[in-house]
This record gives C-alpha cells, sequence and structure tokens, in this order.
C-alpha cells in the first residue's frame, strides 16, 4: 500500500532519502556516549530527546537547501513520526492511546526544534542552556557542563552537514560529527 501511495504522491525517492536520514539519525542517537558520558538520561524520554537533537541538525541544513530540502524535511517528519506511531503500538499502546501520545510528541518535538533554532540565532550559550532545559531538565551544574559539551558536538554536527553537498544530503546521506567520546581519545 505504501509504494502506491508514494507513486501517486510522485516520489519513491524523496522517501527512500528521507528514510536514510532518518536511520543516520537514529543511529547516531543511539550512541551509548551520549548516555554514558555526557549522562542524557537512558529512557524513553532521553532517547526521544537525542533523536529530535539530531534530526534537529539534519532538518536546519535540509531548509538550508531550498523547496526541495523542505520538501525532504517533511518526508523526514513524517517517516520519523510514522516509525514512532509503529513503536509505541510494538510497546502496546492501544489505538486511542498512540493518537494522543504522538500528539504529544509531535508537540514536544517542534517545541524543542523553535527552541534550539532559536538559541542557535543567539549564539553563545544559548544552545547549551536550552538542551539543559530539554534534555537534561535540571540546573545542576554538572548538567549545564554536559549541556554545553552536547551544545559543542550539536554545533560541529552542523558544520559537517553545512559541508556536504545539497545533493548528497538530498540523496540520503549525512555525516554528523565525531561523538564526545571520540574527541576525548584524540591526541
Amino acid at each position: 500500500m505504501r509504494a502506491i501511495l508514494d507513486r501517486l504522491r510522485g516520489h519513491p525517492a524523496r522517501r527512500e532519502h528521507a528514510h536514510a536520514l532518518y536511520v543516520a539519525v537514529v543511529e547516531q542517537a543511539r550512541r551509548p556516549v551520549f548516555y554514558a558520558r555526557l549522562g542524557v538520561p537512558d529512557t524513553l524520554d532521553g532517547r526521544f530527546d537525542m533523536i529530535v537533537l539530531h534530526a534537529f541538525v539534519v532538518l536546519r541544513r535540509l531548509r538550508r537547501i531550498g523547496p526541495e530540502g523542505v520538501a525532504t524535511g517533511q518526508t523526514l517528519f513524517e517517516v520519523m513520526f510514522a516509525d514512532m506511531d509503529r513503536n509505541l503500538r510494538e510497546m502496546g499502546v492501544g489505538d486511542l492511546g498512540v493518537g494522543r501520545r504522538v500528539k504529544a510528541m509531535t508537540k514536544a518535538f517542534m517545541g524543542r526544534v523553535g527552541a534550539y533554532e532559536r538559541a542557535c540565532a543567539a549564539g553563545g550559550a544559548s544552545l547549551g542552556a536550552a538542551l539543559e532545559r530539554n534534555v537534561y531538565r535540571s540546573d545542576a551544574a554538572i548538567a549545564r557542563a554536559e549541556a554545553q559539551i552536547l551544545a559543542d558536538y550539536t554545533e560541529r554536527s552542523m558544520q559537517s552537514l553545512a559541508a556536504l553537498d545539497d545533493d548528497v544530503i538530498l540523496a540520503g546521506r549525512c555525516a554528523f560529527a565525531a561523538a564526545p567520546a571520540d574527541d576525548a581519545e584524540a591526541p
């Protein structure tokens, strides 16, 4: 059925490329370093927050491409929330609860993306503060330090994606920066 809908929409390659981007986002978001070294809560919420952060980086880059990037970003969003819907159902959430939870997740996603975008525009330590509020939900000094490391990583990831040709990311390939653990191991 999905293949038929894709053909009717006329963009099966876009869906395939958006899916590849989503897989890259999830793989990067699941890296143990974020949970073990940076103290991101290893919970459903913490994992959701890391997916949102990495999706934000990709979506931000796609928007800079123009209309084709925006369309690919929209498809990435659709792929992501279809997967979240499927995951909720696999976890045993009933049909009535899935819609409510997906709506709440969509609202949380949009709020975080907006906060990260405003923080990037403001510069300085703003992104670290936004990550502290949204990922760590704490004002403890240790969370502040971890949030700033995560912000630095996020900024490096945005630079890595900015260095890619538009055609590369539109084809579903992306390259995040080295994860913070990799930084600590570098000479």
